[in-house]
């Protein structure tokens, strides 16, 4: 059997793949996967960039994230924040740490203060990879997308290079990469991550993706990810009292039901059928509207849509059939 040529491909057997079973599956769990790249995206003003230094400091430190999603793989992190100075930043890192009871000082978080970064050249791309190679970080922020470039976000090809080049950088130095980017101004009403501004090669791309938007004059946050179950929507506010931080507050579905007044089950499918006869609803807007608790509705749509009387389409749920009698 003659020698590999260097030209050829290595290949190796399935079952010889050696398994890494002490390696976390998250880095942050539910939020954000291992060693995986993706996009948190949303609206302007919608507190996306506060949201990726909480993340940053959660990871850096091994604290939770929020005070409620568990840091996997703690480790350092690396940030370039294009929109903001560094003293700004240095701030609301003091100030987030502040909030959770740690000290900026002790936490490996490094900041990117070049001037401009654009990762659509091989120079630039270079010397982000030498930065990873010396400071090793678990993660990477870069926010955002739209200051990292000088491509046609609506160009396939050209959107594709510069997240192969990222996605290269994450499989070559075992690294978590999220990318801040907009959203559209009219985004669609099916997955979120549809929403994002360009190329449709973000929503691929992406193993694990944030979305932030404003609904009924609450932030929420959806997540999604390419191998693993979403956790349910929840509501953030920007919390302004004392040092600036981000919170969790209430389900951002809707309030449970109340304790001591619950709809039984085929009242619950009549109101459910009835909230759902005008027009086509989310289920935050059907929760929110019925009052009643996140894992009771489910077990209501999926009877429901077992017995071909509702159907879901995109995100929204809609009656199958108007003629079902109102409560």
């Amino acid at each position: 059997m003659t020698a590999e040529s260097e030209d050829e491909l290595p290949v190796v057997r399935a079952t010889d793949i050696a398994f890494e079973l002490t390696r976390p599956e998250w880095l942050v769990t539910s939020l954000w996967a291992r060693a995986g790249v993706g996009i948190l995206g949303g609206a302007p003003k919608c507190c996306k960039s506060w949201l990726a230094l909480e993340m940053a400091v959660a990871v850096a430190s091994g604290a939770s994230c929020l005070g409620c999603f568990e840091v996997g793989d703690a480790g350092g992190v690396l940030l370039y924040m294009a929109e903001d100075a560094a003293p700004v930043v240095k701030a609301r890192l003091s100030g987030i740490c502040r909030h959770r009871g740690l000290d900026l000082s002790t936490l490996p978080a490094h900041l990117i203060t070049a001037p401009s970064l654009r990762l659509d050249r091989e120079r630039d791309q270079a010397r982000l990879r030498a930065c990873v190679a010396k400071y090793a970080p678990r993660l990477l922020i870069l926010d955002p997308f739209v200051r990292l470039h000088r491509i046609d976000e609506n160009d396939a090809g050209q959107v594709s290079a510069l997240l192969g080049y990222l996605r290269e950088l994450s499989r070559a130095y075992d690294l978590a990469v999220l990318v801040v980017h907009h959203a559209r101004k009219n985004g669609s009403s099916g997955q979120p991550g549809q929403s994002l501004r360009g190329s449709g090669d973000f929503f691929a791309w992406a193993d694990s993706l944030l979305y932030v938007r404003r609904h009924k004059g609450q932030l929420l946050l959806t997540v999604e990810h390419r191998g693993a179950p979403a956790p349910d929507p929840v509501g953030l506010a920007l919390n302004a009292d004392g040092d600036v931080h981000l919170d969790i507050i209430d389900s951002a579905e809707g309030p449970p039901a109340p304790s001591n007044e619950p709809l039984r089950d085929d009242a619950l499918d009549q109101a459910v059928l009835a909230a759902l006869a005008p027009a086509p609803l989310a289920r935050t807007d059907l929760r929110a509207q019925l009052r009643v608790r996140n894992e009771r509705l489910g077990d209501t749509l999926t009877r429901l849509a077992q017995a071909g009387m509702i159907c879901r389409a995109g995100d929204q749920w809609a009656v199958i059939d108007s003629r079902f009698p109102h409560p």
